[in-house]
């Protein structure tokens, strides 16, 4: 543990709220990143973790208009069940917001200001898709047409299977998704960001950054590769923040600029709600204006060059605010072999999901295959073998061992003990450096070495055990099985501390074994006092049935 605590900012990408969460959002960015909150919390940081709905993406005027409502009506559903889910799934958010805020609109507009008065933003006269049909002009997302670097139909102005970017007016064989009319160009005028500017500095500044996943560093070098260009911030819209210029009444600024900005809008509105128990409403300058802060941006591997680029050349530009520390950017999590998608109805829908199955298994399934470096797939068959298997095979059995056998020998007390042998020894040993291994992974946000190192230490304890045999040395010799049944109720007692950032309710429950109350525990060894009694609890987790299933 670290002498002086630092300021960490957890950063989470904000969904668009046009329908439900599946399995892939939870795993890509949201569960990376509470655990990576939690433990920093345990080990003593000042931990700031924020997040908020996307109100106004394209994707939510999209749904409006399919189901003929506004997208305020629709982007309020999506954001209450959002809500609710991270809830249920214990996610531990300092403040989860929305877009749709006076204050999220406050410090986008004075950002924009800040950018427009140092000469980073420039009016300029543009092309855009136009629907003669719908008479309307087309947001991005609104057109479909051939990529220009792969052979695929897409969407706006990123290819979702190539992930490269370009301009729209270099797609081919363009359709409006609204109607299916032929898409023409039509002359607006809009306000650009002037990204060459920033060329240089993120170039040195990407390259300074030595311990980023490689996937996440190449692919900003290789969008700086082709040299930045000019890009619109405004569109022709009439749902979003109104840009603060005149004769721009009828446009909006656009959503890519506007949502990163998002992470600086919730510090602040966090700041100032009765969240932030200082009651110093700056409070949020810590993370955002002390250079020894660090912040960490959790995405999908879709959403890079927007915190890799367009995020840093804004705080850049504006000359206020620290840049990213580390953007920690997932592969995808695939669902049966086929990539999760909302629009096509393939995936597991999180609400569903948690009707039938508890959430810690999910936690726990999700953590252990979780897509760091490579795409990664969910089943049914490995999800249920991941719960009867590790959970309650290994984990939960090694905990239900241990007060069974304290209980039954030992009248619930943990009893006294003498001179521990070697075994002994190497098992006490074994738990404390796995606060080094285990940490030392979370350090890297290497979540799921480290969750295999919390596993090892399970599996090595139930061999211990049945190595030590206490139920037949209680019968030959007491005191070796009392130094046996103290190391493990020590081994228990700590496993409840390792898997906190992993599973907190099972955290939780741990504790209460032993009293320890409902406080999250510190992010170090955790002793069981001898002569403690212990509350017996029902095990931990349960078995599915997977032939019924």
């Amino acid at each position: 543990m670290k002498n002086k605590p630092e300021n960490i900012l957890v950063c989470v990408a904000w969904p668009y709220v046009n329908g439900e969460p599946h399995l892939g959002h939870i795993a890509g960015n949201n569960l990376p990143a509470d655990i990576f909150a939690r433990y920093h919390r345990m080990a003593g940081n000042n931990v700031l973790m924020v997040s908020g709905s996307d109100q106004h993406g394209t994707p939510v005027t999209i749904r409006a208009r399919e189901e003929n409502t506004t997208p305020k009506e629709i982007s309020e559903k999506y954001h209450k069940i959002w809500s609710e889910t991270f809830k249920d799934l214990d996610f531990s958010f300092d403040l989860y917001t929305k877009t749709g805020t006076e204050n999220h609109k406050e410090v986008v507009q004075k950002l924009f200001t800040i950018l427009n008065d140092k000469g980073y933003l420039e009016e300029q006269v543009s092309r855009q898709p136009y629907s003669e049909e719908s008479e309307m002009f087309l947001s991005d997302r609104y057109i479909e047409g051939d990529c220009p670097h792969c052979p695929s139909r897409t969407k706006g102005d990123q290819c979702d299977n190539c992930g490269q970017d370009f301009e729209p007016s270099d797609l081919k064989n363009l359709i409006s998704t609204i109607d299916n009319s032929k898409v023409t160009f039509k002359e607006t005028n809009h306000i650009y960001l002037k990204l060459p500017k920033f060329q240089e500095n993120l170039n040195k500044w990407i390259n300074s950054k030595s311990y980023w996943r490689p996937a996440v560093k190449n692919q900003s070098l290789g969008f700086l590769s082709n040299g930045l260009i000019d890009r619109a911030i405004t569109r022709d819209i009439d749902w979003g923040v109104e840009v603060p210029i005149k004769n721009y009444e009828k446009k909006r600024i656009y959503v890519w600029f506007e949502a990163v900005i998002g992470y600086l809008s919730a510090s602040i509105e966090w700041a100032k709600s009765d969240k932030n128990i200082s009651n110093n409403k700056n409070i949020w300058k810590e993370w955002w204006q002390n250079p020894d802060s660090k912040h960490f941006y959790f995405q999908g591997k879709d959403n890079i060059p927007f915190h890799t680029i367009i995020l840093p050349a804004i705080l850049m530009g504006s000359g206020e605010y620290n840049l990213p520390y580390d953007v920690v950017a997932n592969e995808y999590l695939n669902f049966s072999g086929k990539q999760f998608s909302k629009s096509k109805n393939w995936a597991v829908w999180v609400s569903d999901f948690l009707k039938e199955y508890d959430s810690e298994a999910l936690r726990y399934y999700l953590s252990s295959i979780m897509p760091e470096s490579s795409d990664s797939d969910f089943t049914w068959d490995s999800f249920f073998d991941s719960n009867n298997n590790e959970l309650v095979a290994t984990f939960g059995n090694l905990v239900n061992r241990i007060q069974s056998l304290i209980k039954n020998n030992f009248d619930n007390i943990i009893p006294d003990f003498e001179t521990i042998d070697d075994v002994d020894n190497g098992m006490i040993l074994a738990i404390k450096n796995s606060f080094d291994s285990a940490g030392n992974f979370l350090e890297k946000r290497q979540f799921r070495n480290s969750l295999k190192e919390i596993m090892n230490l399970a599996k090595l304890g139930n061999r211990y055990i049945d190595q030590k045999e206490p139920w037949s040395t209680v019968k030959s010799n007491r005191q070796i099985a009392a130094n046996t049944l103290w190391v493990g109720a020590n081994l228990i007692s700590n496993l409840g501390v390792l898997i906190s950032p992993f599973l907190p309710k099972t955290s939780l429950k741990i504790s209460s074994i032993f009293n320890f109350g409902s406080d999250i525990p510190k992010w170090e060894y955790r002793e069981v006092k001898s002569g403690t009694s212990i509350v017996n609890i029902s095990p931990l987790f349960k078995k599915i049935d997977k032939e019924k299933e």
